[in-house]
């Protein structure tokens, strides 16, 4: 006898029901529809303006006609490529459906029920997700100056401590830790905890303190690097992701993965643009030009921010961030408010193309009741 619908929660495994639902940045198709809009400028996703590589475009179109045979499973090609970039053998490293699914086979694979697995908040969510699934515990430490702090999840550690996640850097704050810090963390890691680095952000960051981690891969730590082609390589439709690791995690991780991960399209796609220094070189100062005019608009109008590695800027807008979020929406301009991250003030904010950047700051003078000169400040409306 069929359960009646609005009974087949009783079906759920246990646990599931308490899962929150991720709640992605609001895509420009439900904004034009909602708002009857033809303009929409979408900054909430930390997507690269620029888009792809033109050779990632062409790849695609040599690739379609093969789309009839599965995806080389291995994705032997990408992890060949990957593997000399970062100076690694190819057994080390393992591609798959874009950093969130490497992240769920790291739990997948490393994490028994009731087990903990520690990280800093606000952070990425995907972390307690891909935790509370897999049946463990996560356990989470407040950042420290907007920076993870790695004394406190040093001394967070215990017999039950399984994965410590580390977003460096870190999303929605922009923040790094340093090399010293990080060395000086690793070092010490117990050996029954392994250190997942979300560098996500990485190709981004210009700051020379930046830790080289893969250092400690290499030294056969038990360190997990990960990152992805759906920032700076503009392939965050195609999700294509990627961890380093020693082999003995990544044969690991190799037995929970599915079949085929990574579609045909894809793994050319980003074999290609992973060869095009040139576009991620423009990607990057296109970044830098565009966050040093948001840092001086921002001073201009008295609002704080928090200094970015990254490609998206943390504000203090002082006013109701869902309000605000809301306001924007109307002017065609999509944000995230920082409320999801308990900070009722603040956006995370995109760094776009030189015009997207302004029609931001006019978007957000608008929804805020002001009226600022571009570069002289003004009067608040009355």
């Amino acid at each position: 006898m069929a359960i009646p619908l609005q009974d087949i929660t009783v079906l759920a495994r246990q646990g599931v029901l308490d899962l929150p639902l991720y709640v992605p940045g609001k895509p420009i198709e439900d904004v034009q529809r909602e708002f009857g809009l033809s303009n929409v400028v979408k900054l909430a996703s930390n997507e690269n303006p620029l888009g792809p590589s033109p050779l990632a475009i062409q790849a695609m179109r040599q690739a379609m006609e093969t789309v009839h045979w599965y995806p080389e499973s291995a994705a032997t090609a990408l992890r060949e490529a990957l593997a000399e970039r970062w100076g690694v053998a190819p057994d080390m490293v393992l591609v798959s459906n874009a950093s969130d699914n490497v992240l769920t086979l790291i739990a997948q694979a490393l994490l028994n029920p009731g087990e903990e697995a520690i990280t800093c908040v606000p952070t990425f969510s995907a972390y307690e997700h891909v935790v509370r699934v897999a049946g463990g515990n996560p356990v989470y430490l407040p950042l420290k100056g907007f920076r993870f702090d790695l004394d406190a999840i040093r001394r967070a550690i215990s017999p039950r401590t399984k994965l410590v996640f580390v977003c460096n850097p870190n999303n929605p704050t922009g923040t790094i830790v340093s090399r010293d810090e990080f060395d000086a963390f690793a070092t010490a890691l117990p050996p029954h905890v392994v250190l997942v680095v979300d560098e996500a952000y990485g190709e981004y960051v210009e700051s020379p303190e930046y830790p080289d981690t893969l250092a400690h891969v290499k030294a056969g730590r038990n360190v997990v690097v990960v990152r992805t082609f759906s920032k700076i390589y503009g392939l965050a439709g195609l999700r294509v992701g990627y961890a380093i690791a020693p082999r003995e995690i990544i044969g690991l991780l190799s037995r929970v993965r599915e079949p085929f991960p990574v579609n045909r399209l894809a793994q050319a796609a980003a074999l290609a643009a992973l060869g095009d220094a040139g576009h991620v070189e423009n990607s990057r100062r296109v970044n830098s030009a565009g966050k040093e005019f948001l840092y001086r608009e921002l001073a201009v109008r008295g609002l704080s921010y928090v200094p970015t590695e990254a490609n998206f800027i943390l504000i203090d807008t002082g006013c109701d961030a869902d309000v605000l979020f809301r306001a924007m929406l109307r002017l065609g301009v999509i944000v995230r408010p920082a409320s999801i991250w308990g900070m009722p003030t603040c956006i995370r904010v995109t760094i776009g193309t030189a015009e997207q950047n302004e029609r931001f700051m006019d978007a957000l003078d608008r929804a805020m009741g002001r009226t600022v000169a571009h570069g002289h400040g003004g009067e608040p409306e009355g």
